[in-house]
């Protein structure tokens, strides 16, 4: 199968699972929408040519040229991703906090990015370690969502599936704002200069 092809199956197979996912926790929108822009040929075409298989070829391309324009272009037309919501970055960089139905629909991506490119290899702890260690490289996020998905994977991980959490996520969602302002918070409301927390600050 060659590139076109293969390439074209992950995304459909991504955006299978991502609906899945979606629709189990009442996002149907989000769902049916989700990664619509991968067809556009700016992002389609690129990634065509750094597919691999078994990652995302925006990864590939950057670390080839330095940057992506079929990530420029994806993360200005997705809300769901974090980038969507960051800004400022002459002072480091500020993270908005992303809306509920936006920060539900980047954690089912995550679930289907990982069934997309480890198959029958997925599993909850696998994802909640890739989590973890992308908190360790300090991104760029505002921790009221950070804590959100932190909170949610380590309850897929206990349970082994994200069945009986999933119809839950705006309940966690609302617990992460609670503990961004009971802890965290102050005075921006909605954004925060990221770097001064550790990734341990996110954890459960």
């Amino acid at each position: 199968m060659n590139k076109f092809l293969s390439h074209l199956k992950t995304v459909n197979t991504h955006r299978k699972w991502v609906r899945e996912y979606c629709f189990k926790a009442g996002l149907y929108w989000q769902g049916l929408t989700h990664d619509l822009s991968k067809y556009n040929p700016v992002e389609f075409f690129e990634s065509v040519k750094y597919y691999q298989g078994n990652r995302s070829p925006i990864d590939a391309c950057k670390e080839d040229k330095g940057y992506s324009k079929a990530w420029l272009h994806h993360r200005g037309h997705n809300k769901h991703h974090r980038e969507y919501w960051t800004d400022y970055y002459d002072k480091g960089c500020y993270s908005l906090l992303m809306p509920y139905k936006y920060a539900a629909e980047m954690l089912c991506d995550f679930l289907g990015a990982g069934r997309a490119y480890m198959g029958d290899d997925f599993n909850y702890w696998v994802e909640f370690e890739w989590w973890t260690n992308q908190l360790k490289r300090n991104i760029c996020i505002h921790p009221a969502i950070a804590h959100f998905i932190t909170n949610v994977l380590l309850k897929c991980r206990g349970y082994g599936s994200a069945d009986r959490v999933l119809p839950h996520l705006f309940e966690y969602y609302e617990d992460a704002i609670n503990w961004w302002r009971n802890n965290f918070d102050t005075g921006h409301g909605n954004y925060y200069n990221s770097g001064s927390l550790s990734y341990k600050d996110m954890l459960i």
